[in-house]
C-alpha cells in the first residue's frame, strides 16, 4: 500500500474589485509605469478599499469560491490554518473569524505568521495533519490586505503590494501524488531587513510610533532582492536534489510573487525554463501569504494528473523553503 499523503483536491480565490494600476500611482508618487515594470513587472494590484471589510471577509470569499467551485460540504471542513500577516486584531484569531464567516461550523481553526512564505509552512502543517490520519479534510488559505500596513508615500514599497486571498483543500492520497517534501529555513538576522516594526510587543502602538510611521512595511529592498534570489535557488536545488528530480523531470515551478526580477534570477539559476514558472505579478503585485494560493488558483487547469510541481517563496524574518508536490 502507498502511503497516505495529502493532496490538493480544490482550489478557490478571491481578489477584490478595486484595480490600482501604474498609472494612478504616477499621480501620487514620483514614479512612472515603465519605472515600475521595468524593476518589478508588475502593471496593477488589486486594493481592498472597503474599510468595512478586513483579512477575514477575503479569506472567507475564497473558501466559499472553493467549496462552491468543488461542491464541497462546508460542513465536512475540519480544520483552517490561515496563513497572514494583516489579521483583523491584534488579539483574536483571524481563522475563527473566517470560520463564522465561511460557516465552516464544524471546524477550528488558527493563525500562522511567516509573512511570505506562510501558505507553504501552513501546507506543511496540514498535510502533517493528514498524513498522521487526525483529519480528513483541511483547508489551507494564504489572505494579506497589506493595503492596511503600506505607506503610500514611500514609493519604494506601495508600489509592489496589493490584497487577496487565496485556499486549497487538503485531503488524504494513497494514489502517490500529493506533497511530497518540503525544505524550510529561517533566519533572524534578516529582520532588520524586512519588517513592521510597530504595533508588537517591543515597540506597542504608541504616539510616538504612528508618529514614525513604525507601523508601516519597512525594507531594504537591495538586501531583500539579493537575498531572496539565492534563497529561494538553494532550496529548490535542495529539493530536487531530495526528492531525485532532473531539471527535465520538472513541469512547473510555483514562485511567491514579490518581483519578476527575482523569479527571473531564479530561473536562470536553478537552470529550470522561465515558461515552467507560473507567473501572475503582473496583475496583483506582492500579496504576500497569498501569491501562491492565488497563482494555483489563476493556473489550475493547466495542472496535470502526475505533473512534479515545486513552489518557493521567501518572506520577512527572513522565512524561505520550497515543497515538492506531485500533481
Amino acid at each position: 500500500m502507498s502511503k497516505m499523503r495529502a493532496s490538493i483536491k480544490a482550489i478557490g480565490g478571491y481578489v477584490p474589485e478595486t484595480i490600482l494600476n501604474n498609472s494612478h500611482l504616477e499621480k501620487i508618487i514620483d514614479t512612472t509605469d515603465e519605472w515600475i515594470i521595468s524593476r518589478t513587472g508588475i502593471k496593477e494590484r488589486r486594493i481592498l478599499d472597503d474599510k468595512s471589510l478586513a483579512t477575514s471577509d477575503m479569506a472567507s470569499f475564497a473558501i466559499k469560491n472553493l467549496l462552491e467551485d468543488g461542491a464541497i460540504d462546508p460542513d465536512e471542513i475540519e480544520c483552517l490554518i490561515l496563513a497572514t500577516s494583516t489579521p483583523d486584531y491584534a488579539l483574536t484569531p483571524t481563522a475563527a473569524l473566517v470560520c463564522e464567516k465561511a460557516g465552516l461550523k464544524n471546524a477550528w481553526g488558527f493563525d500562522l505568521n511567516s509573512a511570505c512564505s506562510g501558505f507553504l509552512y501552513g501546507l506543511s502543517v496540514g498535510a502533517s495533519f493528514i498524513e498522521s490520519n487526525r483529519y480528513k479534510k483541511i483547508l489551507v488559505v494564504g489572505a494579506d490586505k497589506m493595503s492596511s500596513i503600506v505607506n503610500y508615500e514611500d514609493r519604494n514599497s506601495c508600489i509592489l503590494f496589493g490584497d487577496g486571498a487565496g485556499a486549497v483543500l487538503l485531503e488524504n492520497d494513497e494514489s502517490g501524488s500529493g506533497i511530497m517534501q518540503s525544505i524550510f529555513k529561517v533566519d533572524g538576522k534578516g529582520s532588520k531587513f524586512l519588517s513592521v516594526p510597530g504595533g508588537g510587543s517591543l515597540l506597542p502602538t504608541s504616539e510616538e510610533t504612528v508618529l514614525a510611521k513604525k507601523h508601516y512595511v519597512q525594507q531594504d529592498g537591495k538586501t531583500v532582492f539579493k537575498q531572496a534570489i539565492k534563497s529561494m535557488s538553494a532550496t529548490c536545488k535542495d529539493i530536487m536534489a531530495k526528492a531525485d528530480l532532473s531539471i527535465d523531470s520538472i513541469d512547473w515551478i510555483i514562485p511567491h510573487q514579490a518581483n519578476l526580477r527575482i523569479i527571473q534570477a531564479v530561473s536562470e539559476e536553478v537552470g529550470i525554463d522561465i515558461k515552467k514558472f507560473k507567473i501572475n505579478i503582473e496583475k496583483y503585485g506582492n500579496t504576500t501569504a497569498a501569491t501562491i494560493p492565488l497563482c494555483l488558483w489563476d493556473f489550475k487547469n493547466d495542472f496535470k494528473k502526475g505533473d512534479n510541481i515545486i513552489i518557493t517563496a521567501f518572506g520577512a524574518g527572513f522565512s524561505w523553503g520550497s515543497t515538492y508536490v506531485k500533481w
